[in-house]
């Protein structure tokens, strides 16, 4: 499941885990998530999960919300 965060180090970005990819770091603005870059040396003490609706226009998401709520057999 992917996560979303926001860095109060790095406020005009936002921070995403990835489940097999690790953790990647993307402006936060329209398509940002084509200028993802591999995210380094990140302090969990800066670090605020967000809802992954605010990336809704960066272009991370490719997922139905439905997904995360799947029941589990």
């Amino acid at each position: 499941m992917v996560k979303l965060y926001k860095s109060s180090v790095h406020p005009r970005r936002l921070v995403a885990y990835l489940p097999g990819q690790g953790w990647m770091m993307f402006p936060a603005t329209e398509n940002g998530w084509e200028e993802r870059l591999p995210a380094r040396g990140l302090d969990p003490l800066y670090l605020r999960e967000v809802p992954l609706h605010l990336a809704s226009r960066t272009g991370l998401l490719e997922w139905e919300p439905a997904h995360e709520y799947a029941e589990v057999a």
